[in-house]
């Protein structure tokens, strides 16, 4: 109880010296991030995201100074995440958290956020639940379920395949990916003929495709993290002699990302995915954001850099609605409902959940001059996250 009773006033202390500060013309903005780990990447590709976008609009927001406190939690470290949250805002004296590449990383801090009452953008973490944490959060980035269940009930409306088995990694995305595909799917006249959940660490993919070679069925939907995986799942459809012509490999954006297509080379012909942001996406708006990206960091941007990108315009638009204020109730109202033009495509923020309403695009793998590259092949506009709509009506 002392404990919490000095935090608390802690808070209540931070909570004056951030009044002060915001007086005196800077705003900071507290980003967590896996800095080091093996999900450095992602992070870089969000601070990369924020940079740029700070460089083209400038430092300065309704005459206040943005200031950007960057924290590594090394990883997926709730425990870490939620005291760098604490100590941003109680020692730091931040006005606003943002950042969170990871689903336990933005619950962890999501405690934090309503208890201290700080807006708090999630500009990747994608499990539906994450924005009920706090009702100063709002998120940028996806909902696994609005792409999954959305993908799955396409599949089953606007392709031969009735009969798929699907595979995932066993942690919480993997299991929203499963249940919210099956769920689509099924709701679309077709029939799920078997399922497994595989080690997330190193799984074993040859014993695991064997077993959906066994069953024979006419797709299988997978969901792995990227980076290595989607390679070495590649390989083992080879080498179990999958033949991919005939069975339909589908999955979310991960498995046909820019890294995992050089890595699976010719093999991924052909998969589609589910997905929210591309580089290869055709928009006036996304070239020159691609175009910049490159010019300044030497690589395209991804999925995690546009959920940083739009981040931070949330950011600074709610603040311009607000005239520079950062009060946690005054920026969530501001947020709700705000509407935009991404380079993904039309964007705005749920008022009611606090979580993004986007495009959901469907994209199969071809070869363009020579190139792998994801190609979309159809569009579902205004997709909200279903499992809140769900809660949203009991």
């Amino acid at each position: 109880m002392r404990k919490m009773t000095t935090f608390m006033l802690g808070l209540a202390t931070a909570a004056l010296v951030g009044v002060s500060a915001q007086a005196q013309g800077v705003i900071k903005i507290g980003l967590i991030e896996p800095y080091s780990g093996q999900f450095a990447d992602a992070a870089a590709q969000q601070d990369n995201a924020i940079k740029l976008f700070m460089k083209q609009n400038g430092d300065m927001v309704a005459g206040k100074k943005i200031e950007i406190i960057r924290k590594d939690t090394g990883g997926i470290n709730p425990p870490v995440a939620k005291r760098l949250a604490q100590e941003l805002v109680t020692r730091d004296k931040v006005d606003i958290l943002a950042g969170f590449v990871l689903t336990p990383n933005a619950m962890a801090a999501g405690d934090i956020s309503k208890e201290a009452k700080k807006f708090m953008v999630v500009m990747n973490a994608a499990t539906a639940i994450i924005t009920t944490k706090s009702p100063y959060m709002a998120r940028t980035s996806v909902t696994i379920p609005q792409l999954e269940e959305t993908f799955g009930k396409w599949v089953a409306t606007h392709t031969k395949i009735k009969k798929v088995y699907t595979m995932v990694s066993d942690y919480g995305p993997g299991h929203d990916a499963e249940q919210s595909f099956q769920a689509g799917f099924k709701a679309g006249g077709g029939t799920i003929v078997g399922s497994v959940r595989m080690a997330v660490a190193n799984p074993d993919f040859s014993a695991y495709v064997q077993k959906a070679k066994d069953i024979n069925p006419q797709g299988i939907f997978v969901f792995i993290p990227g980076g290595a995986q989607p390679g070495a799942f590649g390989k083992a459809l080879a080498e179990r002699g999958i033949d991919t012509k005939k069975v339909q490999i589908m999955g979310q954006l991960e498995i046909t990302d820019e890294a995992a297509l050089k890595s699976m080379g010719d093999g991924a012909l052909g998969i589609i995915t589910a997905g929210h942001y591309d580089y290869n996406h055709k928009s006036k708006l996304n070239a020159a954001f691609v175009k910049a990206y490159n010019a300044e960091f030497h690589r395209n941007p991804d999925f995690f850099s546009i959920g940083a990108w739009d981040g931070m315009h949330l950011i600074y638009a709610a603040l311009k609605k607000t005239k520079g204020n950062a009060d946690g109730e005054k920026l969530i109202k501001a947020a709700e409902g705000m509407k935009w033009e991404s380079p993904r495509g039309p964007v705005s923020i749920d008022p009611k959940t606090r979580d993004i309403i986007q495009t959901v695009y469907v994209r199969k793998v071809e070869k363009v001059g020579g190139k792998l590259v994801n190609v979309d092949i159809a569009e579902i506009h205004n997709v909200k996250d279903p499992v809140k709509e769900r809660m949203m009506k009991k």
